[in-house]
């Protein structure tokens, strides 16, 4: 009977690279989104030790909280599309791994234009 309950109670541990794999593509599927790009804290290691990549994920408790650096297409509405990246990133990661995500911050770095 004890081992029934241990079975019951086992956990899923999930790997913050998974997380970030669901921001990148889903950001990557928002329309107006041109790139993912490294963070700003990365600027000639000055910040950080090691190296962040475009996308940074926090877990505290059973809660995650992603910041994710873009470029945007010229001309796409940077209000609308950081929204929609922020709401299509939580739903995704909810929706695939179970973890609540508490905040999803958006920083624009540049604006991408095609010749």
């Amino acid at each position: 009977m004890e081992k029934t309950k241990k079975a019951q109670l086992a956990s899923l541990k999930i790997s913050k690279d998974v997380i970030a794999t669901i921001s990148r593509v889903t950001a990557l599927e928002t329309s107006g989104v041109a790139a993912v790009t490294e963070s700003h804290k990365n600027i000639g290691g000055l910040f950080s030790k090691g190296t962040l990549g475009p996308v940074d994920i926090s877990l505290a408790d059973d809660f995650a909280e992603i910041g994710i650096c873009l470029d945007l297409e010229f001309g796409a509405k940077i209000p609308e599309v950081c929204a929609a990246v922020q709401s299509g990133i939580k739903e995704n990661v909810q929706a695939m791994t179970g973890i609540v995500v508490s905040k999803v911050n958006v920083t624009v770095r540049g604006i991408a234009i095609r010749n």
